[in-house]
């Protein structure tokens, strides 16, 4: 199979996605890449400090910068950060040249798995109720993805086998 397109997996902060990037490229022998991780790795800094430290708005121009550095590479399993997609740039990249995956989970789920997590600066210290607005406010730019993949029922291992189904389907 030779497609040369990325397998783009996108969605909420805890939905898996760097999870089930790893198990992918493992699958289909492709280079697996983290866009929270290399933005770490060049800020030389966690991602909850450079939200402290710099903004919100510093932070969104790296990530900016280097997802689309990587999208424009072909071949890997990408999964972005969680408010990468809401990105005009990013997502109007990721919709035309890549195959896009939103992992999608219930809101109920999506906040037991990030709720005062430190590592996750817009979900410390913030109410159920204010995640809950991010999580529909992001749904509707998410739905934008070219599949949606629920995940609420299904092991890590279903997740990939249907995302391999479709990408070999390509």
């Amino acid at each position: 199979m030779e497609l040369n397109k990325n397998i783009v997996l996108l969605g909420m902060m805890g939905s898996g996605k760097s999870t089930i990037g790893y198990l992918l490229s493992k699958k289909l022998d492709l280079k697996f890449k983290d866009i929270d991780k290399i933005i770490e790795k060049k800020a030389n800094n966690k991602i909850s400090e450079i939200f402290l430290s710099k903004g919100e708005e510093y932070f969104r121009k790296l990530e900016e910068k280097i997802t689309l550095k990587i999208l424009n590479s072909e071949k890997n399993i990408i999964a972005l950060g969680g408010g990468a997609f809401i990105n005009k740039n990013i997502r109007k990249e990721v919709l035309s040249k890549n195959l896009s995956f939103w992992l999608y989970w219930n809101s109920s789920t999506i906040i037991n798995r990030i709720s005062n997590n430190k590592k996750r600066p817009l979900a410390f210290n913030v109410s159920n109720i204010k995640i809950n607005e991010l999580i529909l406010s992001r749904s509707k730019i998410y739905s934008e993805a070219e599949y949606k993949i629920n995940c609420e029922k299904l092991s890590k291992n279903m997740i990939v086998k249907k995302i391999i189904k479709i990408y070999e389907k390509k």
